[in-house]
């Protein structure tokens, strides 16, 4: 089996009188499942709002203190977003932006109808892709606090009292993906997400303050630029970090194992361990069948890994096996899902 596991010794930090932690990255399988058949993908935004719906959105735009063109701009930032994140991981053949200004929403920031399948088969069959992600609900709403507060000025003739008016808006951008797949009929993936971003600016006058926060629209862009990178790693496999516990204690074994693990010599550290597996004292034998289930999650071979920690608490009943036990056939679990993804 293809070892998704590594360890990277970042530290090593004591976390009580018996335990030490060791630092591991594990491969996580994606949150959205894509066939790895489909090579080529588009990309729609159809989050613009329908004609009817606009003179609605207008005012909206008016009473939310929403800028020109924002929504539109904003959403292209997040589309580009997702095709900047997808072009890093190699993962298909061809990306392709797919214009179509028919494609239109009602502008409401919720999630429309999803789009007809002729629709969706005519768009991918025009455009030789396999899979449609298609932005389907972009929207920011902003608020503005106002406020004066009293300073003191430094002048040449000593400080005097004044006044700064402060402006901040905080706007709130919502997304919401859809992914269709064409053949299957099948909407692989629907899925929202709303940040929060507040721009402030502080001025001698009202019009000072509120020409600082001109920035906004660019704030706005590079948060909806983000979204869409985040957006596109639900269907690439990622890395997280975790920590395991194992014994440092037991017996003079134990000791010189902890030093051999320090300088990242694990396999060392494993000889010694497995002799103790066998010790007389029940204590340093429940300790050192925990560690060998460490050492074998190290080496990715979780089938032993549960084994031993299996065998840590069935025969010595210790209560952190049990837990381990449970933590390595989740990761089983999880790492053939991975497999399963890679192959198909």
């Amino acid at each position: 089996m293809k070892n998704f596991l590594f360890v990277i010794i970042l530290g090593l930090l004591i976390t009580s009188c018996k335990t030490n932690l060791v630092y591991m990255s594990v491969m996580e399988p994606s949150s959205v499942f894509l066939s790895n058949s489909i090579k080529k993908i588009g990309i729609i935004n159809r989050s613009l709002p329908a004609p009817k719906s606009k003179k609605t959105d207008d005012l909206e735009k008016i009473l939310s203190l929403e800028g020109k063109d924002i929504d539109k701009e904003c959403a292209d930032a997040t589309v580009s977003g997702v095709q900047d994140e997808l072009l890093k991981n190699n993962r298909f053949e061809e990306i392709k932006k797919i214009n179509d200004d028919a494609l239109k929403t009602t502008g409401s920031g919720v999630f429309p109808a999803s789009l007809d399948w002729k629709i969706v088969e005519k768009i991918c069959s025009e455009n030789n892709v396999g899979a449609l992600f298609s932005l389907e609900m972009f929207d920011t709403d902003a608020k503005l606090n106002y406020k004066i507060n009293n300073i003191t000025i430094s002048t040449p003739l000593g400080n005097v009292p004044g006044i700064e008016h402060e402006a901040s808006i905080q706007t709130i951008v919502k997304t919401g993906w859809r992914i269709y797949d064409p053949v299957g009929h099948t909407i692989v993936d629907e899925y929202g997400m709303n940040e929060s971003i507040t721009t402030l600016g502080k001025g001698i006058n009202p019009v000072k303050a509120l020409n600082a926060i001109a920035g906004r629209k660019d704030a706005v862009k590079n948060i909806s630029s983000k979204m869409g990178q985040d957006y596109a790693t639900r269907i690439i496999p990622y890395w997280i970090r975790v920590t395991r516990d194992y014994y440092v204690k037991g017996s003079d074994n134990f000791k010189i194992a902890k030093r051999r693990a320090q300088t990242g010599n694990w396999d060392g550290a494993a000889e010694l361990w497995l002799k103790e597996t066998t010790s007389n004292n029940s204590k340093a034998a429940e300790r050192a069948c925990y560690n060998m289930a460490i050492i074998n999650e190290i080496n990715g071979d979780l089938d032993k890994a549960i084994e031993w920690a299996q065998k840590s608490y069935e025969d010595y009943n210790n209560k952190l096996a049990l837990q381990y036990v449970n933590i390595l056939k989740n990761r089983k679990a999880r790492n053939n899902e991975l497999q399963i993804q890679q192959n198909q």
